[in-house]
């Protein structure tokens, strides 16, 4: 069963590989096994501007569990005073776990109250602070082991834990395929900006309903991709709810010289409204 799982979770994964190349695929929308291909282009990277200086001072500490690789993850754990049985899972946009996310973990950790936050570090430590940095980190980064990582979590917090996620850009991705590697277990998803999973048959399997967050000046997921997605959910007997901003891409994050923080607390009012029903 473990080697089903984990020869599931990576076809899943390679379902959000680029199509080849007729029209650009933003960085953050691949798997980081193909990024050799589109690391270097101008216009990804104008569509990640280099973040401005961003400094987290907070509580959490770093966790490490084992992976089905024979390796080591780690995480950023923020965690209940009293034993809880609720996870949230975050991801990281293509930066990698920086300074951003942890602050990003630690505000859904102060106001959802009884609910362990961990923030996955997909990168194994490394960290991009420019777009090339960020594009040639995911070059080095086999989705067999964004596989591990995911599987490690899950065994991390145990059979008995509810879990939701929530993840920005790449982490969006990653957002609802933790959400479909879940199972059972799940109990919502919400996906800032990430490309949707496109097979109808995939998302058929999906154990909750996802809030979607995108922005209208996007290239990618497109506002076409995302009505696409709100048609196969459909199709799929899935509910998806769409908040569709006048922002551009990476609206959310306060360290973006496009941030917006009109749409940042709107939907930021709307995930975590979403999050507490689940967990209530």
């Amino acid at each position: 069963m473990k080697k089903l799982f984990v020869l599931g979770l990576i076809f899943a994964l390679q379902a959000f590989m680029p199509r080849p190349i007729e029209a650009p695929i933003p960085i953050c929308q691949a798997t980081a096994h193909d990024m050799a291909v589109w690391a270097s282009s101008a216009e990804f990277q104008s569509w990640h501007p280099t973040p401005l200086p961003y400094q987290y001072e907070g509580k959490g500490e770093m966790v490490s569990f084992a992976t089905s690789d024979g390796k080591e993850a780690k995480g950023f754990l923020l965690k209940t005073a009293k034993k809880s049985d609720k996870w949230l899972f975050v991801y990281q946009e293509w930066w990698g776990l920086n300074d951003n996310i942890k602050k990003e973990a630690e505000t859904y950790f102060n106001d959802l109250k009884d609910v362990n936050v961990i923030a996955l570090d997909m990168y194994d430590g490394q960290v991009g602070t420019t777009p090339q940095e960020a594009g040639k980190i995911m070059q080095s980064v086999p989705k067999e082991r964004l596989t591990a990582i995911m599987q490690g979590a899950l065994a991390y917090v145990g059979k008995k834990a509810k879990i939701a996620s929530v993840g920005w850009c790449f982490g969006g991705m990653l957002s609802l395929q933790s959400a479909l590697a879940g199972g059972q277990q799940v109990v919502g998803c919400v996906m800032y900006y990430g490309r949707p999973e496109q097979d109808v048959e995939k998302l058929k399997t999906l154990q909750t309903d996802v809030l979607g967050i995108f922005g209208s000046q996007d290239k990618g997921p497109s506002p076409e991709m995302v009505a696409e997605f709100e048609k196969n959910m459909k199709t799929a007997g899935k509910q998806v709810t769409v908040k569709m901003y006048d922002a551009a891409h990476g609206f959310a994050n306060p360290s973006n010289p496009r941030h917006n923080p009109e749409a940042t607390a709107d939907a930021y009012k709307h995930a975590l409204t979403y999050l507490k029903n689940k967990f209530s």
